[in-house]
């Protein structure tokens, strides 16, 4: 097993297969206990049992399971939890929830864009936004990488020289809340993430960790679109007609005047038509 970076450059170097099939698209979904997934031709062996862990990230400890520069890892927190990748990152000043899960397709479920998982940010930043700075990052605002989705924004607290902003967004990209917060003039001094779709970090210490309970495992699978009890996902449901069905017409009586529509004659009448002329006696 590998984290997700290195994973990635794996099925990029086109040494991943699945049922014998190189892979090289990112994102491919696969169900590890119905496909036979494998690295250089050896079939990856697969969890027997699945756990995934809810963890409180401190400030200076990297979101990844191996630093090359030697720093802290969240890997060494969560030793005693079995081997468990990080669900996204969060940066090195950054705190608060980080999943942690050997569970891929519920890591990759969450993960991708089409889910649209909410994440839930306390950020202080320096002075004081303004109504339009607050209404621009809820609208979305411009970036490097494309402009922002609309996210949820209000003020907790205001302070003298700081103010304290909840900022839920559904996107995953690096820096994301940074990059908003700075584009609108307002450089963040503490960030931290205090839920991750229906998992909330609580009351939670930093550098603690906890099995999330089997509600909260509904509720993330549901989120990430994978079956209940099962690893693989859910069948997209048929989108039900929503068009305006035309009533149908009821029998009733037959119009005035028969099949033709014309002028109904009372009872007793006598047809009307042309009179037949008299015939002349022969000579």
């Amino acid at each position: 097993m590998a984290s997700r970076r290195h994973a990635e450059a794996l099925i990029l170097a086109g040494r991943v297969t699945v049922n014998g099939v190189v892979v090289r698209a990112l994102g491919t979904r696969a169900d590890p206990e119905r496909d036979r997934i494998a690295l250089d031709g050896e079939r990856i062996a697969v969890a027997s049992v699945r756990r995934t862990i809810v963890m409180h990230k401190p400030r200076g400890v990297v979101s990844t399971l191996g630093d090359p520069e030697g720093r802290p890892t969240v890997a060494a927190l969560v030793a005693g939890a079995g081997r468990v990748y990080p669900v996204g990152r969060l940066d090195l000043n950054s705190t608060g929830l980080l999943l942690l899960t050997n569970d891929g397709a519920l890591a990759a479920g969450l993960l991708h864009p089409r889910g649209a998982v909410t994440r839930v940010y306390h950020v202080k930043v320096d002075g004081t936004p303004s109504e339009e700075a607050i209404t621009r990052l809820r609208r979305g605002v411009r970036l490097a990488d494309g402009k922002t989705a609309p996210a949820h924004v209000r003020v907790l607290e205001r302070l003298p020289t700081k103010t304290w902003l909840e900022v839920t967004v559904v996107e995953g990209r690096t820096h994301l809340v940074r990059r908003m917060c700075e584009a609108v003039g307002h450089r963040v001094d503490k960030l931290a993430r205090v839920r991750l779709g229906p998992v909330a970090l609580g009351t939670l210490p930093p550098g603690a960790w906890r099995d999330v309970t089997p509600r909260e495992l509904a509720a993330l699978r549901a989120a990430a679109g994978l079956r209940p009890g099962g690893g693989a996902p859910a069948p997209p449901r048929r989108a039900r007609d929503t068009r305006p069905r035309r009533p149908r017409p009821r029998p009733g009586p037959p119009p005035p005047g028969g099949a033709h529509g014309g002028p109904s004659a009372p009872p007793g009448a006598r047809p009307r038509g042309p009179r037949p002329r008299p015939r002349r006696p022969p000579p």
